[in-house]
């Protein structure tokens, strides 16, 4: 997983993982994105996966339970 803090107070922020990077953002922006990551992987790991071998929906419902939005389906053409 890789988290790009957009917004900045100065400060050069990165906190990496086993399975994820956190770049930038501000000190409550990078706390944010560590609070996610980490209980992203407490879940993964209470069903048995790791971030490789979970399926992507279920991943999806993860990541929705954790706070993050789903990304918009792509226009049909």
């Amino acid at each position: 997983m890789l988290g790009i803090g957009l917004d900045s107070d100065g400060h050069k922020r990165l906190t990496r993982g086993p399975n994820f990077a956190l770049v930038g953002g501000s000190h409550d922006t990078h706390a944010a994105m560590t609070e996610t990551a980490i209980k992203i992987n407490e879940k993964l790991k209470q069903a048995g996966h790791t971030l490789e071998s979970v399926p992507h929906e279920q991943f999806a419902d993860i990541a929705h339970e954790v706070g993050l939005k789903p990304k918009p389906p792509e226009p049909e053409n």
